[in-house]
């Protein structure tokens, strides 16, 4: 008896499954989709949601070319089946057919964007599908077609189509030279595009579609409801409640919870629906600081609200096997941040004080988005990645100091300790520590910039519109 085997095709993604078949006088049986087999051997986890089934009454009934807006298995129950199929999708295989007959020991998986067109060739032939999007009239609308006698394609039909059975509609499909390719991949969706972070995410996604918080607001029901989540392949959120002493108010702990819990919670369910993988930014909050080095796999520790609902979601998250959990420190990007507040003050003549025994690395935001872009490329193993910049560790205390002196500034920055600076205000607790260890990112292929020369490269741009170089400024 022959094992199970799956064959790669001319069309990219295309699969040839064979399948054991066990036979006696009273018939046979099959395991026509066994997913613990079938994952391993190469065949996508693509995850169906219904099965249709398709009759053939006459040999030469003929079917297709018709791409649909799912993922499809198909197999034989009955009779044999000659199938062909076209790849509509852009680049260098847009028109590449392939063909196989079809009978109950073969199945062929065909990717979302390849055209399939079956033909009878046994009387009362049956050949069934999965598909992992559920059909609808607004579903066929997306469908893309191509004619079954395109010269082109020249698909060699074993009864001529002259002889066959055909439907008016599939007779009088366009012809291969009037079909626009159909993009290769899905939609990319940030949301929270109007971040530090989401900002950043465009040079690197220039093909996503970015949502600010009147577009998608996770933390409405209602807004994940109406938003068309159709052909998401991937979901970058980088939306969260980042106000971490609001978090800590009776009104604060309700609105941080329903955008980093219920609404990451809402984009797992959506990720879970349409296979699409989630990239979610975490925190170093979800830890107490109590280690020096925090790794991938340290239990959850947070010491507030803010790092509890950050704990909270990753769980989520964590619960969909298509995840990437991108844990961060101390983001640096385009919006209002420390070391812009550093630059104003040293600019201006005023000497802060800052806590010296809060130790970290910064995070440059065009690098973590740079980060979650080689993840997602590269098809890094799901999990989760700490991801900061490289170098020693530092507290608030060294990065303030360091940024003056870049500055050129006349004032200095004196140290305090984080109980003497939160004396007489209302503060989240923070951790201690927040140095994130980048073994695992190294090991996915990704060298993480040191931090030192991308702080002074930073703080250079923010003195050039004043025509300030580093160390030497000119105070109003």
């Amino acid at each position: 008896m022959a094992e199970l085997t799956v064959e790669r095709t001319a069309i990219d993604g295309l699969l040839v499954v064979r399948l054991p078949v066990h036979g006696d006088a009273r018939g046979w049986f099959k395991e026509n989709w066994q997913r613990a087999k079938s994952v391993p051997l190469g065949v996508p986890d693509f995850g169906p949601v219904q099965e249709n089934m398709s009759h053939n009454v006459e040999p030469g009934v003929t079917r297709g070319f018709h791409a649909e807006p799912w993922d499809k298995y198909v197999s034989v129950a009955a009779g044999r089946v000659f199938g062909a199929w076209v790849d509509l999708r852009e680049g260098d295989g847009f028109g590449t057919l392939v063909t196989t007959e079809i009978d109950p020991g073969l199945a062929v998986f065909v990717p979302r964007g390849v055209a399939n067109a079956y033909q009878a060739l046994d009387p009362d032939s049956t050949y069934a599908y999965l598909v992992n999007d559920h059909w609808s009239p607004e579903a066929r609308d997306r469908y893309t077609f191509v004619n079954l006698a395109d010269e082109t394609i020249a698909c060699p039909w074993p009864i001529p189509l002259s002889e066959a059975t055909l439907s008016e509609a599939d007779e009088n499909h366009p012809r291969l030279d009037a079909i626009t390719p159909l993009p290769r991949h899905g939609r990319t969706i940030v949301v929270g595009g109007d971040g530090q972070l989401g900002r950043a995410l465009r040079a690197v996604f220039p093909e996503a579609e970015f949502l600010s918080r009147s577009e998608l607001d996770i933390a409405s029901a209602e807004s994940v409801a109406a938003f068309d989540f159709d052909h998401v392949d991937t979901i970058v959120n980088a939306a969260a409640w980042t106000a971490v002493d609001a978090a800590e108010t009776p009104e604060g702990r309700v609105g941080c919870w329903r955008t980093n819990v219920e609404g990451v919670g809402r984009l797992v369910e959506v990720a879970r629906r349409h296979r699409a993988t989630l990239v979610h930014v975490s925190s170093d909050y979800v830890f107490d600081g109590t280690r020096e080095v925090h790794s991938e796999d340290e239990p959850f520790s947070p010491l507030g609200v803010y790092g509890a609902s950050k704990a909270a979601g990753d769980a989520l998250v964590a619960t969909w096997e298509r995840h990437y959990i991108v844990r961060t420190s101390w983001v640096i990007g385009e919006g209002p941040n420390f070391v812009r507040t550093m630059v104003d003050l040293a600019r201006r003549g005023i000497s802060p004080t800052v806590v010296d025994d809060q130790y970290g690395r910064l995070t440059f935001a065009d690098d973590l988005a740079d980060a979650i872009a080689h993840l997602v490329r590269t098809s890094a193993n799901f999990g989760s990645y700490n991801v900061t910049n490289d170098g020693p560790t530092q507290s608030w205390f060294d990065i303030a100091a360091r940024i003056f002196e870049l500055v050129g500034a006349e004032g200095s920055v004196s140290p305090v300790s984080t109980e003497e600076y939160a004396s007489g205000k209302s503060l989240a607790p923070r951790p201690r520590h927040s140095t994130l260890e980048l073994d695992k990112i190294r090991s996915a292929g990704l060298v993480a910039s040191p931090m030192s020369p991308r702080l002074t490269e930073y703080v250079g741009g923010l003195l050039r519109p004043w025509g300030i170089t580093l160390g030497h400024s000119s105070q109003p």
